[in-house]
């Protein structure tokens, strides 16, 4: 049986775009890439990944027209608070990644409050990436240590990092038809399987999401080793 990724992350890109195709409003695209996001965890859980991260807003999201954040502050707040039961319902931890740091008190209670309701559910860790950078995340992860006055290797960073709860991502996903992480978990991605899909966020289904993961499961991932290596570990376990 092909190998299922454990963790997939996925930037979540073309939400606007979709809109503008269809002469909307960019909040419109938004509002339709929730739905897309609601179907993609329950997807992930139902096939077996265990954990999901998206990219939701970026730091560098705040230089973007005043009244297409403001509107994303306010939809991100009510669709914290509307998806719980569903979450609850599918069994889905909820935890958000990302600088809280100027985010409205609005916000942040319901962060923190989707993050308490959820904290026993064990089917699916749901990371929400918001007001993060990976850029952000290696220097907080740096800075955090030198308070400590401990020594940075890789893996006291990695044990620093935002993501230690979970393991790297197998499987990094973008959509949109670019061809880049956009400062998207940069020290974690080191050894991920990349997929680009040319949908729109809001149009990426079910379909998509297996298309990519059976493209992950046609590689091999050898983490610096040779191809024969790799196989004469697998006939090793194989044989034990």
């Amino acid at each position: 049986m092909s190998q299922m990724p454990h963790h997939i992350a996925i930037v979540m890109d073309g939400n606007g775009r979709w809109a503008s195709k269809r002469y909307l409003p960019r909040i419109a695209g938004h509002k339709q890439g929730v739905d897309s996001l609601r179907r993609c965890v329950r997807a992930a859980g139902q096939c077996g990944v265990k954990v999901l991260t998206v990219f939701a807003f970026s730091s560098e999201n705040w230089s973007r027209p005043a009244d297409e954040v403001s509107g994303l502050m306010d939809l991100f707040a009510l669709a914290i608070g509307r998806e719980i039961p569903q979450l609850m319902a599918d069994g889905v931890r909820i935890c958000f990644v990302g600088e809280r740091a100027g985010l409205s008190p609005r916000v942040l209670a319901g962060i923190e409050a989707a993050e308490r309701a959820t904290a026993s559910n064990t089917k699916l860790i749901l990371n929400v990436c918001f007001n993060y950078g990976g850029r952000w995340d290696i220097v907080q992860a740096a800075a955090r240590l030198a308070a400590q006055g401990s020594a940075v290797t890789e893996q006291t960073l990695s044990a620093a990092m935002s993501l230690a709860h979970v393991p790297d991502p197998d499987l990094v996903v973008r959509t949109g038809g670019e061809q880049r992480i956009s400062n998207f978990l940069l020290w974690q991605s080191a050894y991920s399987e990349f997929y680009f899909s040319d949908k729109l966020w809001p149009e990426f289904d079910e379909a998509e999401l297996d298309r990519a993961i059976a493209s992950f499961q046609q590689r091999e991932r050898r983490f610096g080793k040779t191809s024969g290596q790799i196989a004469a570990q697998a006939a090793d376990g194989s044989s034990s």
